[in-house]
Order: C-alpha cells, then sequence, then structure tokens
C-alpha cells in the first residue's frame, strides 16, 4: 500500500513561522539559513546505483578490500537505466547536487578500451546528461576490479609493467576530468584512492612508499588544465585481503599532501572506528590547500553503510560551517548498500547530510564564541546544550518546501511507485 504522510504547505509556512520567532530570539535568521545550507554542493556516488560493478562487462565487485553485499532487486544495468535512478533520487533530494563518476563507468559502445586508454568521449553520456539536470560532475581513478589489480597491488606494484599501466589510467583519469570540467567551466574533483595493501605481515613496509611516491609524482605532474581539475587523495586503514598492511594509510597520504600543497580525501570510514574525523578537518587545513570529505557509516570496519543524520555527521557539519570552510572542503557520499533500495540509499544519506547542514547554520554561534572569549565557558556549554532541543524540524519542512522537494518521507511512497514502474522489470 503506497501511503503518504505529510500536511498541506499552509500548515508547513504556520510551524514555520513560529519556529523563525524562536531562533530570531537568538539572532539567527532562518531564511538565510535555509539558503546557505541548500546552496552547498554535495556529491553522490554513481557506485550506490549498480553496486560498484560499472560497465566493463563484469558482474560483481572484486578486489580491492572493498564489498557490496546484498541482492535488493532493480540494480541498474546500464548507463541509462543509472542516470534515470540518479535523476529520480535527485528530484527528492533538497540542495545542490553534483555527481560523482569512477572511470569504470566509462560508455565505450561496447568496444573494450582498456583503462590506461580511456578518454573523455568514453564520458560524453554523463556530460550531456549533467548538462541537462545543471549539475556538476566529479571524478575517480578506479585501481580495483581489474586483472592487473589482482596482486593487491597497483601504483605501488614491484613489477614495473604493472605499475606503468596504472599510472597512466592515473593520467588518463585526470585528462578526463579536467575536460569535464572545461565543458562544464567548474573544477571537477579528481580523487585517488587505491587498495593496495598486504593480507598477512610484510618485512619492506618503505619499498612500496617509495614506488607509490614516485607514481604519484609522476602522475600529478603530468599537465592539465588545472584550472578545471582539484586533485585529492584518499587514505585507507585496511580492507579486506589488505587487513595487516596499507601502502596509503593516512599518515603516508598526510605528508604527501601536505609536501606536495595539494587536498586530502578523509572518509569517515577510513579510520579507526572509535576515531571520528572533525578534529582533523581545522588540523589539517591548517597545512594543505582543502579537503574533500566523504560521507559514510562504518560498523566494525568500513563497512561503507548508508550515512545517517549521526552525531558524527551533524559534528562535521557544524565545524565546516563554524570555519567557513565550504571554499576550500568538497563534500561528497561514499558508501554502496546492496540490500536495501538503492535509489532510497542516496536519498536517506543526502537529506540526512542536508538536515545536519542547515541544524548547523542554525546554531547560534555568534553567542557561543562570545562566551567562549569571555571565559563564560559553562555558558558556552549550556548554549551548545539548548540549541540541541531547538525547534529545526519546521525549519526543515520549509527547506524542503523551498526545494520543492518531497516534505517528510512523502519521498517513500513515491521510491515505491519508481520501483513498481521501473526497478520491478529489471532481472
Amino acid at each position: 500500500m503506497i501511503r503518504r504522510f505529510y500536511t498541506e504547505p499552509e500548515a508547513i509556512q504556520e510551524s514555520y513561522n513560529q519556529a523563525k520567532v524562536r531562533y530570531a530570539q537568538f539572532g539567527i535568521d532562518t531564511d538565510k539559513a535555509i539558503q546557505a545550507a541548500l546552496n552547498v554542493p554535495l556529491s553522490l556516488h554513481c557506485w550506490q546505483g549498480d553496486d560498484v560493478t560499472g560497465f566493463e562487462g563484469v558482474d560483481e565487485l572484486s578486489g580491492g578490500g572493498i564489498l557490496a553485499t546484498g541482492n535488493y532487486p532493480g540494480r541498474a544495468r546500464n548507463g541509462d537505466e543509472l542516470r534515470r535512478d540518479l535523476s529520480f533520487a535527485m528530484s527528492l533530494i533538497p540542495g545542490t547536487s553534483r555527481l560523482n563518476l569512477h572511470a569504470l563507468y566509462a560508455e565505450t559502445g561496447g568496444k573494450k578500451v582498456e583503462r590506461d586508454e580511456l578518454t573523455p568521449e568514453h564520458f560524453e553520456k554523463w556530460m550531456s546528461w549533467a548538462k541537462a539536470q545543471r549539475i556538476n560532475l566529479d571524478f575517480n581513478p578506479s585501481f580495483f576490479s581489474h586483472p592487473k589489480a589482482q596482486s593487491g597491488y597497483t601504483l605501488a606494484n614491484t613489477d614495473k609493467t604493472i605499475r606503468a599501466f596504472w599510472i597512466r589510467h592515473g593520467k588518463a583519469s585526470r585528462n578526463i576530468a579536467a575536460a569535464m570540467g572545461i565543458q562544464q567551466n567548474s573544477p571537477v574533483v579528481n580523487n585517488i584512492w587505491i587498495p593496495d595493501g598486504s593480507k598477512d605481515l610484510v618485512a619492506d613496509r618503505f619499498t612500496h612508499r617509495k614506488l607509490l611516491t614516485e607514481a604519484l609524482d609522476e602522475i600529478l605532474n603530468e599537465p592539465v588544465e588545472k584550472k578545471y581539475i582539484v586533485d585529492t587523495l584518499e587514505s585507507k586503514l585496511f580492507g579486506i585481503g589488505s587487513e595487516a598492511y596499507v601502502v596509503g594509510s593516512h599518515e603516508f597520504y598526510m605528508g604527501y599532501a601536505v609536501s606536495r600543497q595539494i587536498k586530502l580525501c578523509l572518509d569517515m570510514g577510513h579510520f579507526h572506528p572509535t576515531e571520528t574525523i572533525t578534529d582533523k578537518i581545522s588540523a589539517l587545513l591548517s597545512f594543505v590547500p582543502g579537503l574533500l570529505l566523504h560521507l559514510s557509516r562504518g560498523i566494525r570496519w568500513d563497512s561503507d553503510h548508508v550515512a545517517l543524520y549521526s552525531d558524527e555527521i551533524r559534528d562535521i557539519c557544524r565545524e565546516l560551517t563554524r570555519l567557513h570552510a565550504f571554499d576550500k572542503v568538497h563534500v561528497a557520499l561514499d558508501y554502496f548498500d546492496a540490500s536495501i533500495n538503492r535509489i532510497a540509499a542516496w536519498v536517506i544519506g543526502a537529506r540526512a547530510f542536508r538536515k545536519a547542514l542547515l541544524e548547523a547554520f542554525l546554531e547560534p554561534i555568534d553567542l557561543i564564541r562570545e562566551a567562549e572569549l569571555s571565559g563564560r565557558l559553562h555558558e558556552r556549554l549550556a548554549l551548545m546544550e539548548e540549541a540541541k532541543s531547538f525547534p529545526i524540524a519546521p525549519i526543515w519542512d520549509a527547506l524542503c518546501l523551498a526545494a520543492k522537494t518531497p516534505v517528510g518521507p512523502d519521498w517513500l511512497s513515491m521510491i515505491q511507485e519508481y520501483e513498481e514502474k521501473e526497478l520491478s522489470h529489471r532481472l
């Protein structure tokens, strides 16, 4: 049964007006907060829609220490289906959206094209679709699910031939990203992540890291239109098949990013389960030109669960707004859950981020800072606590209404309709 839950726009506006008065008592303009929250871009990840299989003919994700589990019906099987699903998902998500593409989503017209030979023309359909959607693209080279990645090493491989292949792929990916940036007249974030590591103990950790340093230097020194590309590097704590040793650790990439002055990616799931990334943001912005944040939710390990309106997401959004860091920090989703409706997974994560961002813009930060600077630390703490119970729900409803997206859980009925009309026919 398809259910609809929510109230009429007039009732939403009435509740909003009452909450608006409450926030005004603390010097907060809710209209400005809504607009600010809508303007921050969030990059949706294409790989949630097809379980990270891509369009190279493989049936499931392999290699790289990552794993998509579940068999919910309706996985996108080609570019047209994936783009339809993304368009529908974005219609349910308020705010500015981008799309994050992996290289293995190239469309080659049925021809076998190796990853080191990919060119911008293999992504023309994506660029045309993005232009029609009025969104911008981001990009990632794909260093996994490939015969030349089966040893567990790519850019850090001691086999010069294999390493050279992946270096060429890294260069090709940067050229593709730059071409996308030129077409959309806006920089593309090009994020490099590799799975390299060992299942068990290694005797020589340094050699692989030396090779990775040299490979990255060669890739990043390849001349491209730098005005249209933002290079970032993503670390990992461990993965399936690389439990004992990961070449591209946080410390390695942090040192590399500082020394080369490029942006660093922090994935919420790529640290110890008890370790959060909020405090790392200001620490790293002191030394690197910027950051990319991947929003995810690890359970026991980097299991890439759907991002939620969690304390960690809320803390991250508060930190970004307090720092006024949106000119330096890019935000993207990164998870894949095949056990639930894949479109709903996008919508849940994206709406959770947008709500947390709105809450951050509604924080009475000027009063909190004044208390801190005056040494009234009890007042600072009290205001932080009081803000937690401010009436965000009516403001969130008004934001969704302003963005012409569903209010409350009404989007669930739209998901159900789409599943019956579109997803149920995919076998």
